[in-house]
């Protein structure tokens, strides 16, 4: 074996998570995640990393309005007011996550993955993330083309990739 290669784990501390993780340890901080659509695919991401203990928290799978309400607190008349997937929901995940949780810093998710689900308004590959990072809460909607396999993988990604640009803002 050549010993120039970097070991598995190694490599995996030079991906986007591994970054998460580095920076969330320097900053002392644990991450929760309220995932919708990606049934705990972004916990997955961040368990795969061993020593994840040192900074993963825990993973809320809230693939239910009533998981999102009982779970992460989400007020049911925002879930009717605005639907499951929207800003709002997004957010309140985030902050539910974080509140529910000995977390500093969430990452949520809530989307229509496909292939059934869509709407004029909200088609299959819509996805609203909410994040809170450093006490701020922030949110945005992506749509990703594909099937649902895609759809939830490129979730996963984008969630991943955006945490750590946040967390890069933060300084520090």
């Amino acid at each position: 074996m050549n010993s120039d290669l970097l070991s598995k784990e190694d490599l995996l501390t030079h991906t986007p998570i591994g970054l998460v993780a580095d920076l969330l340890q320097k900053k002392q901080w644990l991450l929760a995640t309220a995932e919708s659509c990606t049934g705990g695919m972004i916990s997955a991401a961040c368990t795969d990393l061993a020593g994840s203990s040192a900074w993963f928290e825990r993973g809320f799978v809230t693939y239910s309005n009533e998981a999102k309400t009982e779970l992460l607190g989400v007020d049911p008349a925002l879930i009717k007011r605005h639907g499951a997937v929207s800003e709002e929901v997004a957010r309140a995940m985030a902050s539910g996550a974080v509140a529910h949780s000995r977390a500093q810093v969430s990452v949520a998710v809530t989307g229509v993955a496909g292939p059934t689900g869509g709407s004029a308004a909200k088609p299959v590959g819509t996805v609203w993330f909410g994040f809170q990072v450093g006490g701020q809460l922030t949110s945005e909607m992506k749509r990703f083309d594909g099937d649902r396999a895609a759809v939830r993988s490129a979730t996963v990604q984008h969630a991943v990739q955006r945490l750590l640009e946040l967390l890069r803002a933060t300084g520090g």
